[in-house]
């Protein structure tokens, strides 16, 4: 997305929204390749329901786990030092996954690939500072854009597996992060500091005396969770109900992730002009009804379900990260690192609970039902400390 016309940005927050979204899709592109060969592994291997679905959610587990505590690094040191050092640590466990023989050394790296996943909270400690608040909405709605990388991968990796083999697909994409690591890290710059940096103690003291925390990490772990599990368990479930190629599947799958992707600026740009709480509102109460459009055989009507969640999810993921800046200015990173983390750990137990709802039951309705249930509970949430009791959510809540 062209940003050098956009009012509002300087030049500077145009060169931090450019690195870092290019860093970040990157990330997530790698992030998202074990999930887009996924059906090739499960028969490769040999591999159970679950053992694919634990395949698919190990690396959402550390990208998740650790997502405050590399926010935490970018807010005191910077997000151009913590940034530039995950690009090029995140070289290793994608190459060597090229290298491996076994499912067991397959789960391991990419365990260690999952440090791919903290790539969102650094990259929003490197542009939230450079961008002034009317634009904050729309500047992360456009730096979110990144989630494409996902789709980049879904899309690309089972083509290139089936002309070049499996490994070079890993191969491709280390040395596209090696190479942005060391562009990333000649050009990037933070931004001037308007505040001390907090230290570790301060830093954590946000998160148990601002309740407000919890509740958009409650929020995000159904925004950006449903997208993640939805993107990563997406050509498996294809595959399964609707008998598609690896190559068909990773089509209809980049199809939900690009517009779910697209779909995140418009969602930070109407929460700059209406709000994060109303714009979350109609997401929740859309996510509850469409969820059920997963549980039909039909292709129109789960293709009705799929892009409609689509929709709904990254509308809703601009929404949440326009609050998150706006409450917590000066501890942006570190809160971004827990509501990340939630909505990491969001994508981490959809695919486990799906696999073993369909190991138990030989259907995934159960599972999509749960999802409709959560997003009511998320609405109800919304309701009471944003929308009856706004005051309330700024002041006692906030």
């Amino acid at each position: 997305m062209n940003t050098a016309n956009a009012p509002g940005f300087s030049p500077e927050a145009r060169r931090a929204i450019v690195l870092a979204t290019g860093a970040f899709a990157l990330c997530f592109a790698v992030w998202g390749t074990i999930s887009a060969l996924a059906p090739f592994f499960k028969t490769y291997y040999g591999l159970s329901h679950t053992q694919v679905s634990l395949l698919i959610a190990i690396p959402v587990l550390l990208g998740s786990v650790l997502r405050l505590p590399m926010g935490m690094l970018a807010d005191r040191f910077g997000g151009r030092a913590v940034f530039s050092i995950l690009l090029f640590f995140c070289v290793l466990p994608c190459a060597a996954i090229g290298f491996t023989n076994s499912y067991s050394s397959l789960l391991f790296w990419a365990l260690w690939l999952g440090m791919a996943g903290t790539s969102f909270s650094v990259g929003v400690a490197c542009v939230s500072p450079q961008l002034s608040p009317e634009m904050q909405g729309y500047g992360l709605g456009i730096y979110g854009v990144g989630n494409i990388g996902q789709s980049i991968a879904v899309f690309f990796v089972p083509v290139l597996a089936r002309y070049l083999g499996w490994r070079w697909p890993y191969w491709i994409f280390a040395a596209a992060v090696f190479l942005w690591a060391f562009l990333f890290a000649a050009q990037a710059r933070n931004a001037p500091l308007r505040a001390q940096p907090l230290g570790l103690r301060e830093s954590l003291r946000v998160l148990y005396t601002r309740p407000l925390t919890w509740v958009l990490s409650l929020f995000y772990f159904l925004t950006f969770g449903g997208f993640v599990a939805l993107g990563l368990y997406l050509p498996i479930l294809l595959k399964e109900l609707f008998q598609l190629t690896p190559e068909d599947a990773g089509a209809r799958t980049a199809g939900f992730v690009l517009l779910a992707t697209a779909a995140r600026p418009v969602g930070g740009w109407l929460s700059d002009r209406v709000s994060g709480a109303r714009i979350l509102a109609g997401v929740f109460a859309a996510v509850a009804v469409l969820a059920y459009g997963l549980t039909s055989l039909s292709m129109v009507l789960f293709t009705i379900g799929a892009l409609g969640i689509a929709t709904a999810l990254g509308l809703g993921n601009g929404a949440v990260f326009k609050l998150v800046p706006q409450f917590f200015p000066r501890e942006t990173g570190t809160v971004t690192g827990l509501v990340g983390a939630m909505g990491g750990l969001g994508g981490f137990f959809p695919p486990l609970v799906l696999g073993v709802v369909k190991q138990r039951t030989d259907s995934y309705t159960l599972g999509f039902a749960l999802l409709s249930l959560y997003a009511v509970m998320c609405l109800a949430v919304n309701v009471f400390v944003f929308l009856r009791r706004p005051r309330a959510a700024t002041s006692a809540v906030g």
